[in-house]
């Protein structure tokens, strides 16, 4: 009898007992198993629905949910009996359950490079595991709670963290089953996995698993369950990869709202991209209803009372068409922030090819962007010389005939978003890098770094193979079909627009006063109610500064968990803000 017919056999065992009421029994030389085990994990309470004595009993566990929860009953037996009891407030979850037997594990050669996983072991990693848990909107737990948690024995929290930044990457929870109800299959479970959606490193979540099984496998545990849900194709084929095998349990969960989208099936909203979604969510959080005209280009009406406002994402009907106008013309951005005193780099209009070489020439390297254009298209940074130069003026005028040329400033890219004259987020914006692994080519990495960034940006970013990426990876020494070795990094484009595979880090709190200012001030020149500045600055926590661009319609799904669909509501509907 294999391993897998032997625990099927054990488990019926235990449950016939349960389901007759009577009390379950031990193994000889071992305490007998928890009878309504029941864990608290932060984020809700994980319910061993197995160790239960009868679906009643279960149910009334799953109905105690407290608000704000998320409570999941796992290893359910008998799912329909449970469900005909509470039709109305409990659902099937459509999620797959998937085990890795241990004593079967492989020690992967590779190891991380450039982060470490270990436990989490302070105050700081339990406040950045809260914000990873927010960019990814999931219920985080409690701060106090990871905190106080910290020496538990049954459940402890993992994190991947940068090794120069400590910058907390990813997290997810393991449970001991044997420390939590003294399971005699000698089990654990994984939940709750996640990894932030601005991580630089590949790799990190299957660090993480891989960290959590090798650790369960020094405490001498027999498997390891995670449940996912059906269609995270991205994770079940991790999972898959590292030997985990899918077998026939159930869960069962709340009808909450947390829940809703998973048994009410989907939504006219779900069809958004995230930046109009993150808008109407909170629309509907309030009360104000919601009327998607156009998914694909992102139209919404917000109705409530008598009020009614049409919205493209974050542009809004309060946005005039001045004010778009101002923002969509680069050139006329930069006169008027330099009218209104505000460090701009300089900048010319291209108008013949000996005119803009000698520009090149008394700059020593330029800027080459289209005078209209959005999300980083037809951009050149750090042009140095003639031959790149016509390039990349040729690229820019594939988006626009205008084209302009800007001294190229050194110094981190920064987005500033002010709404209603008020800073509310600010985060840095990192170019897309890719790290070697030895056997793939630069090609095949760029295009593995997209995949990863276009699942965590709901397909929003994606590295363009194009000739801007084959510039920067030909300036770096390479070819696109060159192998990259082994925990080398290489930067392959210069521009850090998230559209073009860029990633971004909250900074809001650092921002230095005179940045905050310069981007209200900024906002005023423009008279515009909603915006994205773009600056380029040595620190977000120094005052020196150039402003780049303005936008119209900044992507506020990007700077998360700082509260700008909250803020962005508030102006819209100021009678629903919560004083």
């Amino acid at each position: 009898m294999s391993k897998e017919e032997r625990y099927r056999t054990r488990l019926l065992r235990q449950r016939a007992p349960s389901l007759s009421g009577a009390e379950p029994t031990a193994e000889r030389g071992k305490p007998p198993p928890k009878a309504d085990a029941i864990i608290d994990c932060g984020w809700g309470r994980l319910i061993f629905a197995h160790t239960f004595r009868d679906n009643r009993r279960l149910a009334d566990a799953l109905l105690a949910e407290l608000p704000g929860k998320r409570d999941i009953a796992f290893y359910v037996g008998d799912p329909h009996v449970l469900l005909a009891m509470e039709p109305q407030n409990l659902f099937l979850d459509p999620s797959h359950t998937y085990r890795l037997w241990l004593d079967r594990y492989t020690v992967s050669q590779l190891r991380p490079r450039g982060f470490s996983v270990r436990l989490m072991n302070s105050r700081v990693d339990a406040e950045a595991v809260h914000r990873v848990y927010l960019a990814r909107r999931m219920i985080p737990p409690p701060i106090e709670f990871m905190w106080n948690m910290r020496t538990s024995r049954a459940l402890q929290f993992f994190i991947a963290a940068d090794i120069h930044t400590g910058e907390v990457l990813g997290v997810a929870t393991g449970i001991d089953h044997v420390e939590a109800f003294a399971d005699p299959e000698e089990g654990a479970s994984l939940w709750a996995l996640a990894v932030d959606p601005q991580a630089r490193h590949p790799g990190v979540g299957q660090a993480v698993v891989r960290h959590m099984a090798e650790y369960f496998i020094g405490r001498g545990r027999s498997y390891l369950d995670l449940s996912v849900m059906h269609n995270n194709r991205e994770a079940i084929r991790l999972y898959e990869r590292l030997k985990f095998k899918r077998i026939s349990v159930f869960t069962v969960k709340n009808k909450n709202s947390f829940n809703e989208p998973l048994f009410t099936g989907t939504q006219p909203e779900e069809k958004l991209n995230p930046y109009a979604q993150i808008i109407t969510r909170e629309a509907q959080r309030r009360g104000i209803s919601v009327d998607v005209q156009d998914a694909e280009g992102g139209f919404f009406e917000l109705s409530l009372g008598g009020r009614s406002i049409t919205c493209r994402e974050s542009l809004s009907e309060l946005t005039t068409s001045i004010a778009m106008s101002r923002c969509d013309d680069k050139a006329v951005t930069h006169r008027l922030l330099r009218r209104a005193n505000l460090r701009v780099p300089e900048q010319l209009l291209v108008t013949d090819t000996a005119q803009a070489e000698r520009f090149l020439e008394q700059r020593g390297a330029v800027v080459v962007k289209p005078a209209r254009g959005e999300q980083g298209n037809g951009i050149s940074v750090d042009v140095r010389d003639a031959a790149a130069l016509h390039a990349a003026i040729d690229e820019a005028r594939k988006f626009c005939e205008n084209v302009l040329l800007e001294e190229y400033v050194r110094g981190g890219d920064l987005r500033i978003i002010v709404i209603d004259g008020k800073v509310v987020a600010a985060a840095t914006r990192k170019p897309p890098r890719i790290q070697g692994t030895g056997r793939d080519s630069i090609r095949q990495l760029i295009e593995k770094q997209s995949r990863r960034r276009e699942a965590a940006t709901g397909g929003e970013s994606r590295i363009p193979l194009d000739r801007e990426t084959e510039r920067c990876v030909e300036e770096a020494g390479f070819s696109m079909d060159d192998i990259l070795p082994y925990g080398d990094y290489l930067t392959v484009r210069k521009t850090a627009n998230l559209h073009t595979g860029g990633t971004i880090h909250d900074v809001t709190l650092k921002l230095h006063p005179a940045l905050r200012k310069a981007a209200i001030g900024a906002a005023a020149a423009i008279d515009i109610p909603v915006t994205g500045l773009d600056f380029i600055v040595p620190d977000p926590k120094g005052a020196d500064y150039v402003i780049i661009e303005a936008n119209e319609r900044p992507g506020l799904a990007n700077h998360e968990p700082q509260p700008t669909a909250e803020r962005f509501i508030d102006l819209l509907f100021p009678k629903t803000a919560e004083r």
